[in-house]
């Protein structure tokens, strides 16, 4: 009888106008004891029944979680796994309720992790896929949920649905596997916290990744490889990154592979379009994998050689900061340690004006941020005095200037090592933007200050030898006193500067 009438209900819910009297007569309390049941036939009633009434309706669905209804759906994705109508009952009725904050958390206390991956490799139509990705992808927002997720190997049941629909231009497929490739990016994103969560999720997909790509090696133009590239895009850029990152006894070769196999201008090919497009999930995917595949030395030269830093100049010209903000993240990359992409980057006379521009914009604190690490960048790393001459001309060393003066001890290391170099190459014409920017007397404060770190006051020190070579500086310097701070930094607790302080004085008394 029980039975009988969970269906009537399940049957009368379908119907819109009847949902408020059920509503109102009370009849989802009655109904949820009844999801304790061993009757299949009675729980797939019920199941659907509160379903039903409960949809779109918030403040139901958090009544339902409040009352403990969670741990009775997890229990049916255990017990009757064989039961198709059942299973996909309890997935809706999770993926219903997998927003509300108050479902994670009750979800997190579960083995629902181990119970999706069950349901994952079980899945043989695309509907269930579907629904189990949805419910998936909302329990990612949670990061206890996210690291249960990884461990459970949700990472590797995705790396065997993408190998097993590689190559397939049903449009089914595609949409799973886009779905698994915006997992994959969820389960990444926001894992800073993480790192051992990175190295698996990035680990466990790495076959998948480097198959897709590599399949289309021989054999295939590469128009193919481009149309089935878009198809896996935000898989393809973020794993391919992330494994050439974290593998350590491969790293390098697996990015050089990756580079060799043109998909840094397939990358980039992509990017443009979507730049247009707005497609806000591929961009930040594609400039991730960008800026990490320009971390390679091995990498940095193919890049290179293949005009890759040209084109991402030209990318620059997008008017969206979160792509201008990779970007210059990607040419400070490609710099890090390389002279020739220094001095390209350093004597293109329209990407330094548009820097120093972005080293004055106040809107955008990142896209500043990363403005002047890259003049930095290319100071530092470069060794030629053309490139000296063109950030001088472009009026860019009064902003690393100023990022001696950050409250960040790594932006101003940036800052006091990059003038350090260009010093040591052409002080001449750094000179007077050093006297007009009152760069002695940032260097002084620093050195006065207790809160600059021991680091920040060595390089400052190194920086001050270098500019004793001028007459001009030397007089300010000897006119600022600094020689009476430098004596009190030789009682110093940190040896470094001890021995800085030291070195900075005899080069003032002309004794080296």
């Amino acid at each position: 009888c029980a039975v009988k009438a969970a269906h009537v209900l399940s049957e009368i819910a379908k119907n819109e106008e009847m949902k408020k009297p059920c509503v109102e007569a009370d009849l989802v309390p009655i109904l949820i004891p009844l999801l304790e049941s061993r009757d299949q036939e009675m729980l797939l009633h019920t199941g659907r029944a509160i379903g039903r009434i409960c949809y779109d309706n918030r403040d139901l669905q958090e009544e339902l979680v409040k009352v403990g209804v969670i741990p009775s759906l997890v229990r049916i994705l255990t017990d009757y796994a064989e039961s198709e109508p059942l299973v996909h009952v309890a997935l809706l009725a999770l993926y219903n309720l997998a927003d509300l904050d108050t479902a994670k958390e009750a979800l997190s206390k579960t083995n629902v992790a181990e119970q999706l991956v069950k349901h994952l490799r079980r899945a043989v139509n695309h509907e269930r896929l579907e629904i189990v990705f949805e419910v998936l992808q909302a329990l990612a927002e949670n990061d206890t949920l996210k690291v249960q997720l990884v461990e459970a190997g949700v990472p590797e049941v995705l790396s065997e649905i993408l190998l097993r629909l590689q190559g397939s231009s049903q449009a089914e497929d595609t949409c799973i596997v886009k779905a698994a490739s915006d997992l994959i990016v969820s389960l990444l994103l926001g894992a800073d916290a993480h790192s051992c969560l990175e190295l698996k999720v990035a680990k466990n997909n790495a076959k998948a990744v480097v198959s897709v790509s590599s399949g289309h090696e021989n054999g295939q133009g590469k128009d193919s490889l481009n149309s089935q590239f878009a198809s896996f895009t935000s898989i393809m850029v973020l794993l391919n990154s992330f494994t050439c990152l974290v593998l350590p006894l491969s790293s390098d070769g697996n990015c050089l592979r990756m580079v060799q196999l043109g998909v840094i201008h397939q990358l980039l090919d992509l990017l443009e379009k979507h730049v247009q497009s707005g497609d806000t999930s591929v961009q930040h995917a594609a400039l991730s994998a960008l800026q990490n595949l320009a971390i390679p030395v091995v990498s940095k030269v193919q890049m290179l050689e293949e005009g890759v830093a040209e084109r991402i100049e030209a990318l620059l010209r997008s008017e969206s900061p979160p792509v201008q903000f990779k970007l210059l993240g990607t040419l400070r990359m490609l710099a890090d340690g390389q002279a020739d992409a220094a001095e390209i980057l350093g004597q293109d006379p329209m990407l330094l004006n548009r820097l120093v521009q972005w080293c004055d914009v106040n809107d955008h604190t990142g896209i500043r941020g990363e403005a002047n690490r890259l003049l930095a960048s290319i100071l530092h790393h470069n060794r030629s005095q053309e490139v000296v001459k063109a950030i001088q001309e472009a009026q860019g060393v009064r902003h690393l200037v100023s990022m001696t003066t950050s409250e960040h001890a790594a932006t101003q290391n940036e800052a006091l090592n990059a003038l350090a170099v260009a010093s040591a190459i052409d002080l001449e014409t750094l000179e007077e933007s050093f006297k007009e920017s009152q760069l002695v007397q940032s260097l002084h404060k620093l050195l006065q200050d207790d809160n600059t770190s021991p680091e920040v006051k060595y390089n400052s020190m190194g920086l001050l030898c270098r500019l004793l070579n001028s007459g001009n500086l030397r007089q300010e310097i000897e006119e600022d006193k600094i020689k009476e701070t430098l004596e009190q930094l030789c009682s110093h607790s940190n040896a470094n500067v001890v021995k800085a302080a030291v070195t900075t004085l005899q080069v003032l008394r002309g004794e080296t």
